[in-house]
């Protein structure tokens, strides 16, 4: 996969013939500096990305044998900012549901994808630690800690092969952060592969440690990965004090 970014100065190449493979039940952190292209190899896995071009294969079938919106579906990505809409959490949960893509195949014959029920979306919010989110409250109403694991919750009960998180743990308390590491665990355990963004220290979920610098892509062992986690928060925590200055 290649991708580009536009400017004023012209075309800049982000990243050029990358090459990866992910396997279901892998937990892979994604990590490098800032402005590395991270969350571009993200959106370009979920065909997000007009100035991006890539050959891919999801369980063997060609990416370009699915219309994107099935692509989409069936690896999805999760952007940082979380985003509910309804009057109710139920509500948010349900809304991709009642989507196209989740009703009928791309030849437009109805597929058996039922809604979740009541007493399946609860099970499964008290199962990935969200006991404390009640399904009639406003999603509005919650704390951003709440909104981003009722999102992936969302995300989780479509049962996606693939699950894109850009950075959903940034901004939160340990507490919360820990909460959304369990949801990712919790869905790798059934069988789905994650690959996250993230900046914090490593929480000892990933199996896997994806390292993208200067255009390259680089599988770490453990002892490296620390090392440049490391390395990466602290020009991260320096370019920010420089931007108080």
């Amino acid at each position: 996969m290649t991708a580009s970014a536009q400017s004023a100065s012209g075309t800049k190449t982000i990243f050029h013939d990358l090459s990866l493979t992910v396997r279901g039940g892998d937990v892979v952190d994604l990590i490098g500096p800032s402005g590395s292209g991270k969350s571009t190899l993200l959106t370009t896995l979920a065909q997000l990305n007009p100035h991006a071009t890539a050959t891919m294969r999801l369980d063997g079938t060609d990416a370009g044998g699915m219309t994107p919106e099935r692509w989409r579906r069936l690896v999805a990505y999760l952007p940082q900012r979380p985003t509910l809409i309804g009057e109710t959490v139920r509500d948010a949960i349900l809304l991709p549901f009642t989507l196209k893509v989740h009703q009928k195949d791309d030849q437009g014959n109805p597929v058996n994808e039922p809604a979740p029920g009541e007493d399946t979306i609860r099970r499964t919010l008290d199962r990935v630690g969200c006991g404390d989110i009640e399904l009639d409250r406003s999603p509005q109403d919650l704390s951003v800690g709440q909104q981003a694991r009722v999102c992936m919750l969302r995300t989780l009960l479509t049962r996606p092969r693939v699950m894109l998180a850009d950075e959903v743990d940034a901004g939160l308390d340990d507490e919360n952060a820990n909460k959304v590491g369990e949801i990712l665990a919790y869905a790798a355990g059934e069988g789905m592969a994650i690959i996250r963004v993230r900046h914090r220290p490593a929480d000892g979920r990933a199996t896997r440690t994806w390292r993208l610098a200067d255009g390259a892509l680089t599988e770490l062992e453990a002892h490296e990965a620390h090392r440049h986690e490391q390395a990466d928060r602290a020009a991260m925590d320096a370019e920010g004090k420089g931007d108080q200055l």
